[in-house]
């Protein structure tokens, strides 16, 4: 069974997002950008899958500019066998058009398996594993804090975070995962592996080789910083508190 894995190039998490004077977007000049946190927790959860003897392979895809090859480098080295890049130049991709995209690319490879992580930090649409399970009409378990594989009677066991407490789903595969935080520790690859993933190929595939159009209904009218917290003050007494809180913040 091979296992795809879609992974993301987003802004590093530690980076301080700059928006942009016009606020059109996030200014990502000489920004450094990195794979998205859930999408290593995913990748990571394939080859745990792979090496448990319960998968043959672990293909990672991107969509994105030229640069979401190095992004798929970091997932080659971290152990991924094969790489397809969909390279969509400068287009903006929403969730909608990513989903199409996966779609395409899981009709072309038939896995057993697609994992993605449960959002990327950037956007935070948390709606592309969702609106892919919905176009291939596969089985999906989201925000999964827990994955166990029968390889014998295809079907995945996913443990998921809901607001009640834990929720546990019986998939019939091929299905969708999505993951959550608490799922894994992602691995760290190895400078030996880093130098093997610099001579592997990635294969490169544009949305028209897909018959992908990349379109959107969504209009992005402006971006804008949160505003700035304002300093605390000292009050005297607690009528003086609870007046604030009722006639300031009006929580009360």
């Amino acid at each position: 069974m091979k296992i795809m894995v879609a992974v993301k190039r987003v802004v590093d998490y530690a980076v301080k997002i700059r928006v942009k004077p016009d606020k059109s977007g996030v200014d990502t000049t000489n920004v450094k950008m990195s794979m998205n946190p859930f999408c290593e927790i995913a990748l990571e959860e394939a080859l745990r899958i792979k090496e448990s003897g319960a998968a043959s392979e672990v293909i990672a895809v991107s969509a994105g500019p030229a640069q979401s090859a190095e992004t798929l480098r970091t997932g080659l080295a971290m152990g991924a066998d094969r790489a397809i890049h969909v390279d969509t130049g400068g287009a903006a991709l929403h969730p909608i058009s990513v989903a199409r995209i996966l779609q395409a690319l899981v009709e072309a490879e038939k896995p057993g398996l697609l994992i993605l992580g449960k959002q990327a930090i950037d956007d935070d649409c948390n709606q592309t594993g969702q609106m892919v399970a919905g176009l291939l009409k596969w089985p999906q378990g989201t925000f999964a804090s827990k994955v166990i594989l029968d390889k014998e009677r295809q079907v995945a066991t996913v443990e998921r975070e809901v607001d009640g407490g834990l929720e546990t789903l019986c998939l019939n595969l091929p299905a969708v995962i999505t993951t959550d935080l608490r799922l894994n520790q992602p691995r760290y690859a190895t400078l030996p592996n880093i130098m093997k993933a610099k001579s592997k190929v990635i294969k490169k595939v544009t949305p028209e080789d897909l018959n992908v159009e990349i379109k959107s209904d969504l209009e992005v009218v402006q971006i804008s910083e949160p505003p700035k917290r304002k300093a605390g003050v000292i009050l005297s007494s607690v009528d003086e508190l609870i007046d604030k809180l009722k006639n300031e913040a009006r929580v009360l």
